[in-house]
Protein backbone atom coordinates (compact mmCIF):
# COMPACT_ATOMS: atom_id res chain seq x y z
CA UNK A 1 0.00 0.00 0.00
CA UNK A 2 1.07 3.49 -0.75
CA UNK A 3 1.97 5.81 2.18
CA UNK A 4 -0.56 8.40 0.95
CA UNK A 5 -3.37 5.80 0.84
CA UNK A 6 -2.75 4.72 4.46
CA UNK A 7 -2.63 8.32 5.64
CA UNK A 8 -5.84 9.06 3.72
CA UNK A 9 -7.64 6.09 5.31
CA UNK A 10 -6.53 7.17 8.79
CA UNK A 11 -7.68 10.72 8.13
CA UNK A 12 -11.07 9.51 6.88
CA UNK A 13 -11.51 7.30 9.97
CA UNK A 14 -10.62 10.20 12.26
CA UNK A 15 -13.14 12.43 10.45
CA UNK A 16 -15.82 9.78 10.86
CA UNK A 17 -15.16 9.66 14.62
CA UNK A 18 -15.54 13.46 14.90
CA UNK A 19 -18.75 13.49 12.86
CA UNK A 20 -20.24 10.75 15.04
CA UNK A 21 -19.37 12.71 18.22
CA UNK A 22 -20.92 15.90 16.85
CA UNK A 23 -24.18 14.19 15.91
CA UNK A 24 -24.98 13.46 19.56
CA UNK A 25 -24.47 17.06 20.72
CA UNK A 26 -27.76 18.97 21.13
CA UNK A 27 -27.96 21.87 18.72
CA UNK A 28 -30.97 23.83 19.96
CA UNK A 29 -32.35 24.91 23.30
CA UNK A 30 -35.40 22.73 22.66
CA UNK A 31 -33.18 19.66 22.48
CA UNK A 32 -31.33 20.72 25.64
CA UNK A 33 -34.60 21.27 27.53
CA UNK A 34 -36.01 17.94 26.38
CA UNK A 35 -38.90 17.40 24.03
CA UNK A 36 -40.98 20.23 25.53
CA UNK A 37 -40.99 23.42 23.47
CA UNK A 38 -39.88 26.56 25.27
CA UNK A 39 -42.87 28.67 26.24
CA UNK A 40 -42.69 32.43 26.27
CA UNK A 41 -44.88 34.92 28.08
CA UNK A 42 -46.26 36.38 24.87
CA UNK A 43 -49.93 35.90 25.72
CA UNK A 44 -49.81 37.65 29.08
CA UNK A 45 -52.70 40.06 29.52
CA UNK A 46 -50.70 42.47 31.70
CA UNK A 47 -47.63 42.54 29.45
CA UNK A 48 -48.79 42.31 25.83
CA UNK A 49 -46.38 42.68 22.93
CA UNK A 50 -46.92 44.77 19.79
CA UNK A 51 -48.66 43.09 16.85
CA UNK A 52 -46.14 41.56 14.45
CA UNK A 53 -43.34 41.47 17.03
CA UNK A 54 -41.44 38.20 17.34
CA UNK A 55 -39.82 36.97 20.55
CA UNK A 56 -36.12 36.25 20.10
CA UNK A 57 -35.84 33.12 22.27
CA UNK A 58 -32.05 32.93 21.90
CA UNK A 59 -31.57 36.28 23.67
CA UNK A 60 -34.51 36.10 26.09
CA UNK A 61 -34.42 34.77 29.66
CA UNK A 62 -37.95 34.38 31.00
CA UNK A 63 -38.64 32.91 34.43
CA UNK A 64 -42.20 32.06 35.39
CA UNK A 65 -45.26 32.43 33.26
CA UNK A 66 -48.41 34.44 32.75
CA UNK A 67 -48.62 37.84 34.40
CA UNK A 68 -45.91 37.07 36.96
CA UNK A 69 -42.91 36.35 34.72
CA UNK A 70 -39.58 38.02 35.46
CA UNK A 71 -36.43 38.29 33.38
CA UNK A 72 -35.65 39.63 29.93
CA UNK A 73 -37.78 39.35 26.79
CA UNK A 74 -36.16 40.44 23.53
CA UNK A 75 -38.49 41.29 20.65
CA UNK A 76 -37.69 41.80 17.00
CA UNK A 77 -40.07 44.49 15.72
CA UNK A 78 -38.73 45.00 12.22
CA UNK A 79 -38.69 48.59 11.06
CA UNK A 80 -41.61 49.47 13.34
CA UNK A 81 -39.67 50.74 16.38
CA UNK A 82 -41.72 53.97 16.47
CA UNK A 83 -44.95 51.98 16.39
CA UNK A 84 -43.62 49.71 19.17
CA UNK A 85 -42.75 52.75 21.34
CA UNK A 86 -46.24 54.17 20.83
CA UNK A 87 -47.77 50.75 21.64
CA UNK A 88 -46.04 50.52 25.03
CA UNK A 89 -46.62 54.21 25.83
CA UNK A 90 -50.37 54.02 25.17
CA UNK A 91 -51.36 50.42 26.01
CA UNK A 92 -49.47 49.66 29.22
CA UNK A 93 -51.07 52.43 31.36
CA UNK A 94 -54.46 50.98 30.31
CA UNK A 95 -53.32 47.57 31.63
CA UNK A 96 -52.61 48.80 35.17
CA UNK A 97 -49.02 49.98 34.74
CA UNK A 98 -47.92 53.39 36.02
CA UNK A 99 -45.52 55.18 33.69
CA UNK A 100 -42.53 56.27 35.79
CA UNK A 101 -40.40 57.79 33.03
CA UNK A 102 -40.24 58.00 29.26
CA UNK A 103 -37.16 59.02 27.28
CA UNK A 104 -37.45 59.26 23.51
CA UNK A 105 -34.47 58.95 21.17
CA UNK A 106 -32.59 56.56 18.92
CA UNK A 107 -32.64 54.21 21.90
CA UNK A 108 -35.84 55.03 23.84
CA UNK A 109 -36.59 53.94 27.40
CA UNK A 110 -39.92 53.51 29.18
CA UNK A 111 -40.14 52.49 32.84
CA UNK A 112 -43.40 51.15 34.28
CA UNK A 113 -44.42 49.88 37.71
CA UNK A 114 -47.38 48.23 39.38
CA UNK A 115 -47.92 46.70 42.82
CA UNK A 116 -46.03 43.48 42.02
CA UNK A 117 -43.43 44.28 39.35
CA UNK A 118 -41.39 46.90 37.56
CA UNK A 119 -40.73 46.91 33.83
CA UNK A 120 -38.13 48.69 31.77
CA UNK A 121 -38.81 48.76 28.05
CA UNK A 122 -35.89 49.71 25.80
CA UNK A 123 -36.81 50.40 22.17
CA UNK A 124 -33.97 50.62 19.66
CA UNK A 125 -34.57 51.94 16.17
CA UNK A 126 -33.67 49.75 13.24
CA UNK A 127 -30.64 50.49 11.12
CA UNK A 128 -30.39 50.28 7.35
CA UNK A 129 -29.35 46.62 7.51
CA UNK A 130 -31.47 45.50 10.43
CA UNK A 131 -34.76 45.97 12.17
CA UNK A 132 -35.83 47.51 15.45
CA UNK A 133 -35.50 45.70 18.73
CA UNK A 134 -37.32 45.90 22.05
CA UNK A 135 -35.89 44.60 25.33
CA UNK A 136 -38.38 44.23 28.19
CA UNK A 137 -36.85 43.62 31.60
CA UNK A 138 -39.28 42.60 34.35
CA UNK A 139 -38.36 42.40 38.02
CA UNK A 140 -40.40 41.92 41.18
CA UNK A 141 -40.96 44.88 43.46
CA UNK A 142 -39.77 44.63 47.03
CA UNK A 143 -42.15 42.52 49.09
CA UNK A 144 -43.82 43.87 52.20
CA UNK A 145 -41.94 41.38 54.39
CA UNK A 146 -38.43 42.45 53.40
CA UNK A 147 -36.09 44.33 55.69
CA UNK A 148 -36.49 48.12 55.75
CA UNK A 149 -33.85 50.25 54.08
CA UNK A 150 -32.11 52.55 56.56
CA UNK A 151 -32.62 56.26 55.96
CA UNK A 152 -29.70 58.60 55.39
CA UNK A 153 -29.83 59.75 59.03
CA UNK A 154 -29.51 56.27 60.55
CA UNK A 155 -26.03 55.84 62.02
CA UNK A 156 -24.14 52.63 61.40
CA UNK A 157 -22.98 50.70 64.48
CA UNK A 158 -19.39 51.46 65.45
CA UNK A 159 -16.89 48.63 65.36
CA UNK A 160 -14.53 48.59 68.34
CA UNK A 161 -11.18 46.84 68.27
Amino acid sequence: MNLFTVAGLRLAALGLVFLTACSSTPLTTTEVAGDKPITVATSSTATPIPPGAEVNTNQSLILGQGDQWVGRMVLDVGRDADIAYKFFYEIYPNRGWTLITAVRGEASLLVFSNAERSLSVEVKSGQFWGGGRVVITASPNRSAGSAPVPSMGTPLPALRP
